[in-house]
């Protein structure tokens, strides 16, 4: 072996990249397929083999061959045997079970609960033919497990007699479930650790030419970076059998839009792109008509304020989830049914709401693409995202973007405040998330925030926070315009237009600021509170201001001292410390004075 190779693989299944070695870059995209990018550091990073890796890589055309073989190529020491055989144990367990067209109907007295009526409710129209699929294995012991568990009962039904049928074997184990039961039955058999590998081929949607230009309509060159470019291939491979689904992880500023447009440029055909919020719909839109060929007569919103389709249609999270009754139907969810989509781009997908992991598991037939900066949830529910919409087909590390100078150079820093002296003795005698709340509002933070803004005049300023008094309160104490859940949509648009234009220079935003907010001028962000230890929330924030531009970007966070919100800052630091950034600490609110000439601006 080579003692210049890139990786050290080790016995706990971690491997080391050592970036300054030669074919380091080579080896990352070597690796992007099955391993788990875990921390990024300047010198080496960390990434880990798993389960879940491993079978993501199954599903895309990876075996266990390809992956030893990748790991041998570049360690730069011999491959522990023990990874080797938990390499082969564990992705070989992928195949076990296939999904295959059945090829049949069967009658059925229910249907989904958007396509119920109340004229229909009661009567025999409510039966409808249900699509079926069969779920084949060719080992009895597999067979056995899951016939005997409780929970498949309900999807599955063994089947007996259907050998015949092309793909089923002599020896196979078969049941049928229904094409709707298609992602919950594949999510719920990779929790039992028997990854499914589906067969069942995806459907072509309608056809649509859709080309980016040369020049956006501000007639400025439109230029796709190469790691853009990659991405999109990655997704789209050569359109066949295991391509064509997927997660595309690239950091906040780095350009997702561009890379959804770019794969819908290479697939052509109708899409319907599913975000956050109504400002997110209007930059889609936006967007669209400023890099693509596309007329407005051939895009449409799907939200709240309008309900229209066209052959790419942009609809919010919350519409699809919205329903008049808590346990009725939902009526939107038609929406995925009234055009042969042909692509879903599901943006911030690791916000995709509950009902929309649901809806999401109707539509394994159909290319699907995931786009986010980072797939950390708080709830573990990461395996949710890469069981219904696909694995993770591009990573790239944040600060290697950063030095390619493709995002914004960012220093973090977080300023420990003491507790207001009127609120410690409520403090001590609170439950702990009332003393997160308490820590969080400590009117100490004020001047700080005060001396902050006064000091980068020339700075696009973000003040983010959770609470809505306080950030009320520094909104009136800044004369900055505050935006929250409840300021209307067109008011969102016309503050975040003057932001962007310099007309105001310091805008107080609530928790939509975690969202999809297009604001590439901001150049500095003070976070003031937060969701308790949500490690997204922090990188979405950080992300808000990591559009490329000249200056420096900073990044403040105001901590109570001695409280719950340490504790909490601590876990929300987490990825982005794995991502390579570190946290300038400042413990003394004296040192700022200290400190602020060092950092430009105002004296």
């Amino acid at each position: 072996m080579q003692n210049d190779n890139p990786l050290i693989v080790q016995s706990d299944r971690t491997i080391l990249l050592d970036v300054h070695a030669p074919r380091a870059m080579e080896c990352r995209d070597a690796l992007i397929p099955f391993a788990e990018l875990e921390r990024s550091p300047e010198h080496l990073h960390t990434y880990r083999l798993s389960a879940l890796s491993l079978w993501n890589a199954s599903s895309a055309g990876f075996t266990p061959h390809d992956v030893e073989q990748t790991l041998l190529e570049y360690s730069r020491y011999a491959i522990p045997q023990s990874v080797i055989m938990w390499i082969r144990e564990t992705a070989g367990r992928f195949g076990k079970l296939r999904l295959i067209p059945a090829d049949i109907h069967k009658r059925s007295n229910t249907v989904p609960d958007d396509q119920i009526n109340t004229d229909s409710r009661n009567t025999a129209a409510n039966e409808a033919e249900e699509e079926l699929l069969y779920l084949v294995t060719n080992t009895a012991a597999v067979y056995r497990e899951i016939e005997a568990n409780r929970l498949m009962k309900k999807y599955l039904e063994p089947e007996e007699g259907i050998r015949s049928i092309k793909g089923v074997e002599e020896t196979a184990w078969v049941f049928s479930l229904k094409l709707t039961d298609r992602g919950t039955v594949k999510q719920e058999l990779l929790k039992l650790g028997w990854p499914v590998k589906d067969e069942a081929p995806l459907k072509d949607g309608d056809p649509l030419d859709i080309v980016l230009r040369d020049k956006t309509l501000h007639n400025k060159p439109l230029n796709i970076r190469d790691y853009q470019v990659n991405a999109a291939k990655a997704l789209v491979g050569d359109k066949g059998p295991g391509t064509g689904f997927g997660t595309i992880v690239l950091p906040c500023g780095s350009g997702k839009t561009v890379v959804g447009m770019t794969i819908m440029s290479l697939l052509k055909t109708n899409t319907l792109i599913l975000t956050t919020n109504i400002s997110a719909v209007h930059q889609w839109m936006a967007e669209l008509i400023d890099k693509t060929n596309l007329t407005k007569d051939q895009i449409a919103e799907y939200t709240g304020e309008r309900k229209s389709i066209a052959p790419v249609t942009v609809a919010t999270y919350q519409v699809l989830t919205w329903r008049p009754e808590k346990d009725g139907p939902y009526p939107h969810f038609q929406l995925f049914r009234e055009r042969a989509w042909g692509l879903i781009i599901y943006d911030e997908v690791h916000l995709l709401p509950a009902p929309v992991f649901r809806v999401t598991a109707e539509l394994q037939a159909v290319r699907r693409v995931g786009l986010t900066a980072t797939l950390v949830r708080e709830d573990g529910c990461e395996g949710y995202v890469f069981s219904l919409v696909g694995p993770k087909r591009y990573d790239v590390p944040w600060k290697e973007l950063e030095t390619s100078g493709w995002i914004a150079t960012a220093e973090c820093v977080e300023i420990r405040i003491d507790l207001d002296e009127k609120k410690e003795l409520d403090y001590a005698v609170s439950d702990t998330r009332t003393k997160h709340r308490i820590a969080s509002e400590n009117p100490a933070k004020i001047p700080v925030i005060q001396k902050l803004v006064n000091h980068f005049p020339e700075d696009k300023i973000l003040v983010i926070g959770q609470y809505l008094d306080q950030l009320h309160e520094v909104a009136k104490l800044l004369n900055a315009p505050i935006i929250t859940g409840k300021t209307s949509n067109p008011d969102r648009d016309i503050l975040y237009a003057d932001f962007r234009s310099g007309k105001i220079n310091t805008l107080v935003v609530s928790k939509v600021a975690n969202f999809a907010i297009d604001l590439p001028d901001a150049s500095m962000a003070i976070q003031i509170s937060g969701t308790f230890g949500s490690r997204q929330e922090e990188a979405q924030r950080l992300g808000r201001i990591l559009r490329p531009k000249e200056r420096v970007s900073r990044f403040f966070t105001l901590i109570t001292r001695d409280t719950v919100e340490e504790e909490f800052g601590a876990n929300r630091q987490k990825f982005l410390a794995e991502q390579g950034y570190a946290y300038r600490l400042i413990r003394d609110v004296n040192e700022i004075e200290d400190l602020l000439p060092l950092w430009g601006g105002t004296v």
